[in-house]
């Protein structure tokens, strides 16, 4: 059997040697011109990624000075608990010394409330104070104000002139601060790919290209590739302001004396631009317009009227043939075979298009194969306007609930099957990517390019269900299923953070009476059923919205906000106050005993805090206490 060649090269003899030399020169033109084009393009897209590059980098270095910032405060956190936990560490320079390795910090210093260091890691520091260079000065505000918590800019010391980056806190206890210093190595790494030398020499891959960055307004070389240059005016090289400013689409001139082809843009205050040699960019040319006119005179000799028939007979038609089979392989018929054997080359194209098909559906498999072996159930799925059906690994209808038959309905119809991925999207939680979809928790990932959408889902529900245990154990008071302390400690710190959200609001705090002598009297196990019903209570109380804990012992905490006004609370408190002779706790089936308890309740206003209110509210519940105890006893008499 012929191949294609051999068949069109029978019909290409006739071409006259005008149309080669005019086809020739108007070629010559046409590289030259698109190898300009193509260095100024280049020189475009290097220019912008250098620009991207610079602000990545600078986004980067700001990331991490923040980053480093916050853990030199975090570790200045660190060192003040464990020496307030032991304050006997402050007298042992060598027990600093190791809470600062173990910290991984470079520093350690304690001053005292007149803000002198009095002991440290760094004996040669001792006695020096906030007054003792400008750097310290920086702290000493922190005499002023004990809630203050400063980092520093990186700064040389004040001893050594050694980069630094220091932060500074008071004690819980008021008696000292801590101030710690690190050596910032990984925010200098940063900082030196910001320079323009240093991005110029990761793009200088041609020797014949160089880069230069000139400050618009000196002319100065203030970056090159070749940091000798570096410094150095315009004029040196032979580069004018002028034309950088006029000529925007290249230009051509003498770099050190050699012929180049220049493209300068302006970026902020400087102009950066790419230089290449002219007999680097047009080298290939003489070489292309040789080869060109070889295939010219070739080309000469198949050029009849016989080429079209026999193109379109063994060509067009045949390519119209595996473009049909190509579509359907595209709308998801990967079973689909393409078998074109009118010459050799289309033989070899059907056995490589079939080999590839089988290769994706190989692929398919080996990834459902490995997918099934891990506990996580993963699935993968792809579609768009290239891909006519939907294709999916074999976890992708349980992750997502389908059953067989509604899994086949959407692979026909991908609009349909994104539907469902937004409607499950519809149900975020707290976690990035994570949805909740009926009782299982799916991860959805996707990569987006276009119309083309390729997706990853993973069913997370056992993860999520024992991280939402895990937290309920954590905040929830096992025997009354109240929050426990620490839980109610995160409910007002939520609340109080948008205080206009508070309304009228009101904090109580309720003690049980006489529950000692329930456990003397019951034993402990009924004092836990005395405690559990006045917890349920508790729950009861008011008609808006509350919160009920178990602070701890026979005390409980009740908040009432989301109120109108004032007397809608004072109604429902009234409700609390029946109830405080009016009820009965059974203990078992033959033992019911009274439910008391005394309370103290105080108001929300715009300035006060929630441990505020907590202190005054159990001032006010003593206050009922006492009374209701000297109620009790005029009774008894």
């Amino acid at each position: 059997m012929q191949t294609l060649k051999k068949r069109i090269s029978r019909y290409m003899y006739r071409i006259t040697c005008i149309l080669v030399v005019f086809t020739l020169i108007v070629l010559v033109f046409v590289q030259i011109k698109t190898e300009q084009r193509q260095a100024y393009e280049t020189a475009v897209r290097t220019i912008s990624q250098i620009e991207s590059v610079l602000e990545e980098n600078q986004q980067n270095l700001a990331e991490i000075q923040e980053e480093y910032r916050q853990t030199c405060l975090h570790n200045a956190e660190i060192v003040a608990r464990v020496i307030e936990s032991d304050p006997d560490i402050l007298s042992s320079v060598e027990e600093l010394k190791k809470i600062a390795v173990s910290v991984e910090i470079d520093e350690i210093h304690v001053f005292d409330k007149t803000g002198r260091i009095f002991t440290g890691t760094h004996p040669q520091y001792f006695d020096y104070t906030f007054d003792s260079g400008e750097q310290m000065m920086f702290f000493k505000p922190m005499l002023e104000d004990k809630t203050l918590k400063l980092v520093q800019e990186i700064t040389p010391n004040t001893a050594e002139a050694k980069p630094m980056q220091y932060s500074a806190i008071w004690s819980d206890s008021g008696e000292f601060i801590v101030q710690i210093g690190m050596e910032p190595d990984n925010v200098m790494k940063a900082t030196e790919k910001n320079e323009l030398s240093y991005i110029f020499s990761l793009f200088r891959v041609n020797p014949e290209v160089s880069y230069y960055a000139i400050n618009a307004e000196s002319g100065e070389i203030v970056g090159a590739s070749s940091t000798e240059t570096v410094g150095l005016h315009a004029l040196d090289l032979g580069l004018n302001l002028g034309s950088l400013q006029k000529i925007r689409n290249g230009f051509h001139t003498r770099i050190n004396g050699k012929l180049s082809f220049c493209v300068f843009q302006r970026k902020g205050s400087n102009y950066i631009g790419r230089v290449v040699e002219a007999d680097s960019l047009y080298q290939r040319i003489p070489v292309t317009t040789l080869w060109i006119f070889i295939s010219l005179v070739i080309i000469a000799f198949f050029l009849v009227k016989a080429v079209i028939r026999y193109m379109n007979r063994y060509v067009v038609m045949e390519m119209d043939d595996i473009n049909k089979k190509l579509e359907s392989i595209t709308d998801g018929n990967l079973e689909e075979n393409v078998d074109v054997q009118s010459s050799v080359e289309f033989m070899e194209l059907s056995h490589y298009i079939n080999s590839m098909v089988k290769s994706l559906l190989d692929n398919s498999m080996r990834m459902s194969y490995v997918l099934s072996k891990t506990n996580i159930h993963i699935g993968t799925y792809e579609y768009g306007s290239q891909i006519r059906k939907v294709r999916y690994t074999e976890y992708i209808p349980k992750i997502l609930s389908l059953d067989e038959e509604r899994m086949e309905q959407l692979v026909s119809a991908p609009s349909a099957f994104a539907a469902v991925l937004d409607q499950i999207k519809e149900h975020p939680i707290d976690e990035p990517g994570v949805y909740q979809h009926g009782e299982q928790y799916i991860r959805l990932e996707e990569i987006i390019d276009g119309d083309e959408v390729f997706g990853v889902a993973v069913d997370v529900t056992a993860e999520i269900t024992r991280r939402i245990e895990i937290e309920r154990e954590r905040d929830i008071d096992v025997l009354t299923g109240l929050y426990n302390r620490r839980g109610l400690e995160m409910r007002l710190a939520q609340l109080f953070a948008e205080p206009e959200g508070l309304g009228t609001s009101a904090l109580l705090m309720i003690d049980a009476d006489g529950l000692k002598e329930i456990n003397d009297t019951y034993g402990h196990e009924k004092g836990d059923i005395y405690l559990n019903r006045i917890g349920q209570l508790i729950m009861g109380v008011g008609t808006k919205n509350s919160i009920a804990a178990r602070q701890g012992g026979d005390e409980f905490v009740l908040f009432l906000y989301g109120y109108e006004r004032e007397e809608d609370i004072i109604k429902d408190l009234s409700l609390l106050e029946d109830m405080q002779m009016n009820c009965f706790a059974p203990l078992d089936k033959e033992i019911s005993v009274p439910l008391q308890f005394s309370y103290g309740c105080c108001m929300v206003n715009d300035e006060t805090d929630y441990q505020t209110l907590i202190k005054e509210a159990d001032k006010a519940m003593y206050q009922n206490k006492m009374e209701r105890k000297g109620a009790m006893h005029k009774l008894d008499n």
